[in-house]
């Protein structure tokens, strides 16, 4: 199987199709995703998640913020799976889709662990992370602030999908923010990138 023209095992693609197979039951009764996409699973939100991991490939500790329907949270952890260390936490304050996480992350045996909760709550209860991920949370200026705690002083590196209005959030967030920017462009929706961040520091 190809994920973004990148080979994963069978055992892999058996993890992500029980995920998928997972996702859609849930939909049908948990708003995970915005329903117009649900007929675009794989490539919409499965391969555009996957673009995460593949950015930043070790066994490593990640923070996923706002984890809702599990993008790329638990598509991380399955494919840490495959190197059978690191870890997500996922952090989600919406306890329907805790519970959902919670089963996507037993039965495909991701490497991964909810924590239902608040997101500037967290920070007592996981003090460090080697990255953080987010997808559809917030604008660049916020997703600053919530990660912080982590990046302060730190070589953290944070991973944020972000659409075509990306620019106009770099310059917002440069208003109260320093930080080393790359921008990657994504292999799966045109015009928009997963824009990593380090060494973020407050003006």
């Amino acid at each position: 199987m190809q994920l973004n023209g990148r080979s994963v095992s069978r055992e892999t693609q058996q993890r992500l199709e029980h995920f998928a197979a997972l996702f859609s039951k849930w939909a049908r009764t948990i708003n995970l995703v915005a329903p117009s996409t649900l007929d675009e699973l794989w490539n919409r939100h499965i391969a555009d998640s996957a673009q995460i991991f593949q950015l930043s490939p070790q066994p490593q500790q990640w923070v996923d913020l706002g984890s809702g329907g599990g993008f790329p949270g638990v598509i991380t952890a399955i494919l840490l799976a495959e190197l059978g260390d690191g870890w997500v936490n996922l952090v989600e304050s919406n306890q329907k889709k805790c519970a959902f996480l919670r089963v996507a992350l037993n039965q495909t045996g991701a490497r991964g662990s909810v924590h239902p909760m608040r997101i500037d709550a967290a920070h007592a209860i996981i003090p460090t992370a080697d990255a953080i991920s987010a997808r559809a949370l917030a604008d660049l200026d916020m997703l600053l602030e919530l990660s912080e705690p982590w990046m302060k002083g730190s070589p953290t590196k944070a991973f944020f999908h972000k659409g075509r209005d990306y620019a106009s959030e770099i310059r917002k967030a440069h208003g109260r923010w320093t930080f080393d920017l790359v921008e990657h462009r994504s292999a799966v929706e045109q015009d928009s990138v997963i824009l990593e961040v380090t060494n973020l520091t407050r003006r």
